[in-house]
């Protein structure tokens, strides 16, 4: 019987021997070893949950581009909100132009804004020609620029996500601590720093549009600007050849 035995067993034993390419699957059931004659119970090795991974404001996982996975912080506006004259760099003529476009002609250099942002030529006269009717409706009728805001402010929002930039709501949770409900969770932190973004082109527009003016100048380069490489051919000056004597 023993013989027949290992006669019957042999087949399975050699059928599962005759397919290396399968793959043993783990199951998620507790192994268990025997030590001494004694069976001792092994919990599966617990994996990281791809819940508990943030993500930046554009849609990338915190960890994107780090090696070692940590999570990569914000980046901080190259100027504050009431830094009207810009800093003293190789840009200091570039803020002041925007100092001035900001106060005399808001909506130019919102429109230069929109269009350096999309790096596509011709969007200014898009977004400049609504700017400027809704300006003149708001200081016709209302008194102060109080349409205008409603148009421009996702363009702030298209900044900071493009740059992984750092939120007001984000700078206050910083700086005094508070916030911290809408910190943590990463779509009602959105929505919160969307609302600030809203808020700060009502309350201080001609700033908000000055300091994305001077972020977009010193992130990207202008409109139409085209960096490709060119060949250059030189030809070969003309050469002598000697005769010999």
């Amino acid at each position: 019987m023993a013989h027949n035995n290992n006669q019957d067993a042999s087949p399975n034993d050699s059928h599962e021997e005759s397919s290396p390419l399968l793959n043993n699957h783990p199951k998620n059931e507790k192994q268990s070893n025997v030590v001494d004659g004694k069976a001792s119970a092994v919990a599966p090795t617990p994996q990281k949950s791809l819940a508990a991974v943030g993500w930046t404001a554009n849609g990338l996982p915190l960890g994107h581009g780090s090696v070692m996975g940590e999570p990569m912080g914000r980046t901080q506006w190259d100027s504050s909100l009431c830094a009207c004259l810009g800093r003293n760099d190789e840009f200091c003529s570039s803020d002041l132009e925007v100092c001035l476009l900001g106060s005399m002609a808001p909506c130019v250099l919102y429109g230069s804004n929109v269009e350096r942002l999309g790096s596509a030529p011709g969007t200014f006269a898009n977004h400049c020609v609504p700017y400027t009717g809704l300006y003149l409706i708001g200081q016709a009728f209302f008194g102060w620029n109080c349409l205008a805001p409603w148009f421009s402010y996702s363009s702030r929002t298209a900044i900071r996500r493009k740059f992984n930039l750092e939120g007001s709501c984000e700078a206050l949770h910083r700086s005094c601590g508070c916030c911290g409900s809408c910190v943590e969770d990463q779509l009602q932190r959105e929505s919160c720093e969307s609302a600030f973004d809203f808020a700060t082109h009502v309350f201080c527009h001609l700033c908000a549009l000055c300091q994305e003016g001077r972020e977009l100048r010193r992130r990207m380069p202008p409109p139409g600007f085209n960096a490709q490489p060119v060949l250059v051919m030189i030809p070969p000056g003309e050469q002598a050849m000697g005769r010999g004597a």
